[in-house]
């Protein structure tokens, strides 16, 4: 079980890139839970996602310290759902319908959590060079707050200097 989870159910599994089909797969249910059960539900989604992300990933490696293996990429889920969140989080505060998810709220988050994802600046990259199970958790969790922090940073500046 610990397998399907961290793979997510064999996602992890495509080549090349695994962790941009995590990402981007992530993104798809993401936006399809926001316009299901709004943030609330894909804050729930998130946070079952980290708690079994964290199991699973221990259970993966317990007999493989050091290892980041590829194919694990609940982390990237658990990490892409975090910064929708937050555009998640400013519709529903605005008391938006769940079908109003346009493409930047969803874009931005993606494009955002990869690049932090990939270059692994300040917390992202401590948290990944912890070479354990914790680590491999954590770098993609920070990457995601610091994604859902410049989405909302790019839709503020978009908002009032643009429009």
């Amino acid at each position: 079980m610990s397998r399907l989870i961290a793979t997510v159910f064999g996602l992890g599994l495509l080549r090349p890139a695994p962790g941009t089909w995590g990402s981007a797969a992530a993104v798809a249910l993401g936006v399809l839970i926001h316009r299901t059960g709004h943030f609330p539900a894909l804050a729930v989604a998130t946070s079952l996602a980290i708690g079994l992300g964290f199991w699973a990933v221990g259970r993966e490696l317990r007999d493989r310290p050091g290892e980041d293996p590829s194919e694990i990429v609940i982390d990237e889920v658990a990490g892409q759902w975090l910064a929708l969140m937050a555009t998640s989080a400013g519709f529903w505060m605005r008391g938006a319908d769940s079908t109003t998810f346009p493409w930047p709220a969803w874009v931005a988050p993606f494009l955002f959590f990869r690049l932090f994802d990939i270059w692994k600046p300040w917390l992202v990259g401590r948290a990944d060079r912890r070479h354990d199970a914790t680590g491999v958790m954590l770098d993609d969790l920070w990457a995601g707050v610091f994604a859902g922090l410049a989405s909302i940073a790019a839709a503020g500046l978009y908002h009032v200097v643009i429009l």
